[in-house]
């Protein structure tokens, strides 16, 4: 794993997006932090972010910010972000990751895909994707494994962004082990045309569970779309004795496992999607992020 990916210090792990961030200290003892995340609106979004945008901004000597004329071809939003500023691998969906704010840029770039719609995100993390998400949907399902503090964080944030939020949301467990949770989540669901799912690929056995659990979801009506946005992980192995990424070499065997499935009911169209979209959220874009697209139409029989 390379240094410019993530840190690892005594087991536990560290986002290289905290480096890009402006945090606040809610808890040491916990490790909890609150991070502002700017982004700039879209052209066509900026009169809906100016009617949003509500509450005065100070700076960080409290003192108000005042736009100026010259700025307003800039306007600019913040999502407020409550996440753990390390963690074990068990837990790293209370960290903020790369992928998150790549699928956020790719829903801004392409708001009229998400307008209107009811999106439903997969092991969301503390719920930045789907805040955005919620600034053009109509409802957003924001879903994760019911494990160490995620479900309250999530609640958390989506509480703190709330001026920004046009959707509906509910916050719901879903834990790729557990069938019970899908089945609840199918039967509430059943007008969902959007997946999301951001940074879910770091262990073999995860990303099993998580390609059936894709299977069940976009095997029922409608028709949907997933966006699964990840970052490529590289390490150096001695077997190969070069650098790879193993974890996402194992996603691209996912990908094909799930073209084959259902032939009889679903037509999968399984595309990687360009990345050259405009960036609007401030971290830095590598070149390893990649955004997969996947379709699921159900044939006419």
């Amino acid at each position: 794993m390379s240094d410019e990916e993530e840190e690892v210090v005594d087991n536990t792990v560290t986002s290289e997006v905290h480096h890009f961030s402006k945090e606040e200290v809610l808890d040491a003892a916990r490790g909890a932090v609150l991070s502002r995340f700017d982004f700039v609106y879209p052209p066509s979004l900026q009169t809906r972010g100016q009617q949003l945008s509500k509450t005065p901004q100070v700076d960080s000597d409290g003192d108000l910010v005042v736009t100026r004329k010259n700025d307003l071809h800039l306007q600019e939003g913040v999502v407020l972000i409550e996440h753990q500023s390390a963690t074990t691998l068990e837990l790293v969906g209370e960290q903020v990751w790369r992928g998150a704010l790549f699928l956020a840029d790719f829903i801004l770039h392409h708001h009229d895909i998400f307008r209107g719609a009811h999106v439903l995100e997969v092991a969301s993390g503390v719920g930045l994707t789907s805040v955005v998400a919620a600034m053009l949907a109509t409802k957003v399902t924001v879903t994760d494994v019911d494990k160490g503090e995620i479900l309250p964080l999530i609640r958390r944030n989506l509480k703190r962004n709330e001026e920004l939020l046009k959707a509906k949301v509910d916050v719901r467990e879903i834990d790729f082990l557990n069938h019970a949770t899908i089945d609840d989540l199918q039967a509430d669901c059943s007008d969902v045309s959007i997946i999301l799912a951001a940074d879910v690929v770091y262990s073999n056995p995860l990303t099993d569970e998580f390609f059936r659990t894709v299977l069940r979801l976009m095997t029922d009506p409608p028709d949907k779309m997933m966006y699964i946005a990840l970052e490529k992980r590289y390490v150096f192995t001695m077997e190969d004795m070069d650098t790879c990424a193993p974890c996402y070499d194992y996603f691209l065997e996912g990908l094909e496992w799930l073209r084959c499935q259902n032939l009889d009911l679903i037509d999968w169209t399984i595309e990687e999607l360009s990345t050259d979209f405009q960036q609007y959220f401030t971290y830095e874009r590598v070149r390893h992020l990649v955004l997969w697209k996947i379709n699921s139409k159900r044939k006419i029989i």
